[in-house]
């Protein structure tokens, strides 16, 4: 096997070890709804800051009747990041694979 194949093949090793669980993302988006702890564990963390910052004000505002437009556009939010989910993994391995593409290792 050349020299190439091999390293080709240890990045691809290193990006499946180093790369966010689907599993765990799919579990926190789930588990977690509204409280955008899938979006901080995948490093987004600025939109899951306002995710979580959406959620609460809504809950708190909700007993006079404004906080239901927060907490439904979190909701909305957290439903379309179920579909976004596989490609936010991609992005972070695309980064994963670049850095160690750059660096060699």
């Amino acid at each position: 096997m050349s020299d190439r194949v091999q390293q080709q093949l240890l990045i691809e090793q290193r990006i499946a070890n180093e790369s966010k669980s689907q599993i765990v993302a799919y579990l926190l988006a789930i588990l977690l709804w509204g409280f955008g702890v899938h979006r901080m564990y995948l490093g987004r963390w600025m939109s899951g800051l306002l995710m979580l910052a959406m959620w609460g004000m809504g809950w708190l505002t909700a007993p006079i009747l404004i906080g239901w437009v927060p907490i439904a556009a979190v909701c909305l939010w957290a439903f379309v990041d179920l579909f976004l989910i596989p490609g936010m993994i991609r992005n972070d391995q695309a980064v994963i694979r670049q850095r160690l593409m750059a660096g060699r290792l």
